[in-house]
């Protein structure tokens, strides 16, 4: 096979992005030279999502349709998780990157999931498990009259499977792993990533419920259940219970928290059972052998100017949305499972996942600071029109291709809302697939002006921010001074050199209060049906507090999740400043 000719690239692509493709994402031939353009896997991905039109009356479209899905990812207004860009119109099409895999308390089923989970990161997707049905250890194994070794001890064995499974070909499979509050090693599994060398391929976050944290408010005793027989063997207090929570995420960043009654409240089809896991970044709760396939819209590059003003083009956005729902619910037709129980349990609820990216950029564009509120009202703005048009799109496909198989039953049948998809809307990270688009992760402020990325197992990608630069430009400033000086630093605020407007414009994550971060976090939230990915970003300096606060705060305002990170809290991290690490 002839490696491609050169062609014109896709709408300003950045080093960085050709980088992360030619790593990652383009086609090699036998012999592991590259074969395929950044422009040819674009076509390669349009072609094949299209193909899905043939199942349905208007299969005469398929060019057409082929044709606004490449012109949305070449110009990068849109991009679908990072399997659909590797596996698509290729051998393996395995397009979802969201996985959630029952364990339940028997060797069979324990050793299942870690075969599957090996399959599904062979394939280039995450999984997600809840351990809380794992009887504790010490409890009795009446079968062998021996005692068991408990979750923790088992999640050590799908650690080590992941470690030696390549995701893909190119990086390591990603886990998270659940533990009920009420689970009798709940403290165990809390103090597990204490240890550094522990648990390195897993994200970790405890199963909280309302009952628990009305005993937090309280300060009253809780009861920890033994899954196995369904009754108490003793009590803890749940303050100290959240404290060492507090403490260990201070410490390490994890675990994080999953508000599993907030999950369930909102779970779409409550008749198939309840949610108990989610995803490895904990933005896609899922049932038991459910998958969902995520994309992005680059909202930076939805920004009209008139008369020297920047306002949001809702008009361009309502015509991509439609194209974005149909591309998503498309790939779930083009996928090739796993497992056929995976097929079989996405295809009941046909789970989408639009997000959006490049949030912070269009904060920036807009000329107005994250941490305000009127960053807030942008939020809710936004995301309340991309949900509603994200809605009607998935009614129209209703319409046109039926309804989620189980529909009756669902919450959208008893609220008649007629939509092709169980769920449409979620918030991803948006970690690689921002990166080729040049532009902010996910709804994350900028994490610094000049950041290292530590990506693509130990590549490291340095970059500055353009549009700094551009009006640190118009200010006429020192570029090569100012350069070296903010390469040092996460925030810019101390340096007085730079004027004051731009200082406030290019507030970093750890300018921004914990209290912003989560009251950014639940407006998207309540704009997502499923959740949404989010790093709380902590200084060095931070206290335990501010870590118990924002828990509190994240339930009280219906998020689904949490994670917080502070900077330094451990050896290696993903994002760090260029001079610096820890920063």
């Amino acid at each position: 096979m002839r490696a491609a000719p050169p062609q014109r690239l896709p709408r300003h692509l950045s080093e960085n992005a050709l980088t992360v493709l030619r790593q990652r994402y383009l086609a090699r031939n036998t012999r592991g030279t590259l074969c395929e353009s950044p422009t040819q896997l674009f076509q390669r991905v349009a072609k094949d999502i299209a193909r899905a039109e043939q199942n349905y009356p208007r299969a005469s479209r398929v060019p057409q349709v082929a044709r606004q899905f490449f012109d949305l990812m070449r110009h990068l207004d849109f991009l679908p998780n990072s399997p659909t860009l590797m596996n698509a119109g290729r051998p393996l099409q395995q397009l979802s990157a969201c996985f959630v895999l029952p364990v339940d308390d028997s060797l069979e089923s324990i050793f299942d999931a870690v075969k599957y989970q090996a399959l599904i990161h062979q394939s280039g997707g995450g999984t997600g498990f809840s351990f809380s049905r794992l009887r504790p250890k010490s409890d009795r194994v009446a079968t062998t009259n021996g005692v068991a070794s408990g979750p923790v001890s088992f999640m050590r064995v799908f650690n080590l499977a992941t470690e030696v499974i390549k995701q893909g070909g190119t990086r390591r499979g990603a886990n998270m792993g659940i533990l009920r509050v009420d689970h009798p090693d709940i403290l165990d599994f809390i103090a597990l990533k204490q240890n550094p060398s522990e648990m390195t391929n897993f994200n970790l976050s405890v199963g909280l419920t309302d009952r628990f944290m009305r005993a937090v408010q309280r300060r009253q005793a809780y009861a920890l259940i033994n899954p196995r027989t369904g009754r108490s063997v003793r009590r803890l207090s749940a303050e100290q219970v959240f404290d060492r929570l507090v403490e260990a995420a201070w410490q390490s960043g994890e675990p994080g928290v999953v508000f599993l009654d907030t999950i369930n409240h909102a779970n779409p089809t409550p008749q198939l059972g309840a949610i108990e896991a989610t995803n490895p970044c904990g933005e896609q709760p899922l049932l038991p052998y459910e998958s969902c396939t995520l994309g992005s819209i680059n909202v930076a590059r939805f920004v009209s100017h008139t008369r020297g003003r920047a306002t949001i083009d809702f008009d361009r956005l309502q015509t991509v949305i439609p194209i974005t729902v149909r591309f998503l619910d498309n790939v779930l037709d083009r996928s090739h499972f796993p497992l056929e129980t995976i097929a079989h349990r996405t295809g009941l609820t046909r789970k989408i996942g639009l997000g959006i990216m490049g949030f912070a950029d269009l904060l920036i564009q807009l000329g107005i600071p994250y941490d305000t509120d009127e960053a807030l009202t942008v939020a809710d703005r936004l995301m309340g029109f991309i949900q509603r048009e994200a809605h009607h799109a998935s009614v129209q496909l209703g319409r046109e291709r039926g309804l989620f198989p189980a529909f009756r039953g669902s919450r959208l049948h008893t609220g008649r809302e007629r939509r092709r998809n169980a769920s449409v809307t979620t918030i991803a990270p948006t970690g690689t697939i921002s990166i080729i688009a040049d532009c902010s992760a996910g709804i994350e402020p900028l994490y610094g002006i000049s950041i290292v990325r530590r990506v693509l197992e130990g590549l490291t990608l340095t970059s500055l921010h353009p549009e700094f630069m551009r009006q640190a430009a118009r200010y006429g400033m020192p570029l090569a001074r100012l350069q070296a000086d903010i390469s040092r630093t996460e925030s810019i605020q101390h340096l007085m050199s730079i004027p004051k407007s731009l200082r406030s414009l290019f507030v970093t994550a750890h300018d921004i209060s914990p209290s912003h971060h989560v009251r950014m976090q639940a407006i998207f939230q309540r704009y997502s049906d499923s959740g949404v990915s989010k790093t709380i970003n902590l200084p060095l300096h931070a206290a335990r507090k501010d870590v118990a606060n924002a828990f509190r705060l994240a339930h009280q305002l219906g998020c689904k999740g949490l994670t917080v990170f502070r900077s330094g809290s451990r050896s290696h991290q993903v994002l760090s400043c260029s001079h610096v690490q820890p920063c």
